[in-house]
């Protein structure tokens, strides 16, 4: 690694720690479009992607254990399915042509917009447990918790984003809750999808690490900001940059099927 792609690398971290903390984006939606742009191979961007999750997740895990915020039971009945699932979406990933790993990302990033949409929609009209859809709380938790594994092993992110919802939908757990939960869940995702793409030697190791590195810094900053800007303006600049990201995905995408 040269000098130029180091402080790339750094940037680039600060950047997806900026984007994480300011609009609430997982770190794989930002950091596996950005490996792409820094030229790393579809399969690494998603391998490393899952690495530097590993840092920014358990930084935050950590400080809801230490705070009495983290349900070791709850993270388990979802964790043990997403393990599960990971190992098979590395597998996925791994078989997969580059094109149609990113025309899957791209999808994913569409899905988020009304993800994000849905999760505004329960956090708005939830005020008790009756909110939840009449579900068995054993199936539900398994099916989120698969999702999440899935997709994590697959395109690279933490399943958050999925986690969070399907938690308030299906389980009625308030929005902070679920965050906490499935923060818990992304930690346990990102290490098993770390593993699974170093044994076929997908993660590029140092990007990871230092992408990880300075996305915990910036996040950290960054989300002390947060609480001062409009909801307006920070869903409008959500759903900006995922449509930015979407068409880059695709750009991408092309670019492997007329090579």
């Amino acid at each position: 690694m040269d000098l130029g792609q180091l402080v790339a690398l750094i940037v680039a971290g600060l950047f997806a720690g900026v984007l994480a903390g300011l609009l609430g984006i997982g770190g794989g939606t930002v950091m596996v479009p950005i490996l792409l742009l820094l030229g790393y191979a579809p399969i690494q961007a998603v391998a490393t992607s899952s690495l530097a999750i590993v840092v920014t997740s358990l930084s935050g895990s950590l400080q809801n254990w230490r705070m009495g915020y983290l349900n070791f039971a709850k993270v388990l009945w979802l964790g043990v399915p997403a393990i599960i699932m990971v190992q098979i979406g590395v597998l996925m990933a791994s078989s997969l042509p580059p094109r149609l790993l990113l025309i899957a990302f791209a999808a994913l990033l569409l899905v988020n917009i009304f993800l994000v949409s849905l999760r505004q929609q329960l956090a708005t009209r939830h005020q008790d447990e009756s909110a939840a859809v009449n579900t068995n709380p054993i199936a539900a938790r398994i099916f989120t918790g698969a999702i999440a594994g899935l997709m994590a092993g697959l395109l690279g992110v933490g399943g958050g984003v999925i986690m969070v919802p399907l938690q308030m939908a299906l389980l009625g757990e308030p929005i902070k809750r679920a965050i906490q939960t499935s923060l818990g869940v992304v930690v346990m995702t990102a290490i098993a999808s770390t593993f699974g793409h170093a044994l076929q030697g997908n993660v590029a190791w140092a990007a990871g690490l230092i992408l990880g590195l300075g996305g915990l810094v910036s996040a950290q900053l960054s989300s002390r900001l947060l609480p001062k800007l409009p909801d307006r303006l920070v869903s409008l600049l959500f759903r900006g940059l995922l449509i930015v990201l979407v068409f880059y995905t695709l750009w991408e995408a092309w670019q492997y099927s007329s090579s």
